[in-house]
């Protein structure tokens, strides 16, 4: 068993918006990323996302709605879902990718 700071990870990480796999719970990859305020394009993935932040806040267009996600929020993202980062975004994201059952 091991202890990760996920706050330390993320400022280690080279370059914003990458995210680092930390580990695999089952078929899920549990990852962490820095958000360093930066809007990013809209995506749709084949994976649901359950996406924590750890510190600071995540902006957020989920098809169409604006969601604001704060420290200690989780948010769900159903796979095939329009999503996409907008500005202001900052702080520790924990991102646990869930593959669809197929």
């Amino acid at each position: 068993m091991s202890l990760v700071d996920l706050r330390e990870c993320a400022a280690q990480l080279p370059d914003a918006w990458r995210s680092v796999v930390l580990g695999r719970v089952g078929t899920a990859a549990v990852k962490v990323l820095r958000m360093d305020g930066r809007e990013l394009e809209q995506e749709v993935h084949g994976t649901a996302e359950m996406l924590f932040v750890a510190d600071g806040v995540l902006e957020l267009d989920v098809e169409g709605e604006a969601l604001t996600v704060s420290a200690g929020e989780l948010c769900q993202v159903p796979a095939g879902v329009r999503h996409a980062v907008q500005p202001g975004s900052r702080g520790t994201l924990l991102v646990v990718e869930v593959p669809e059952e197929g």
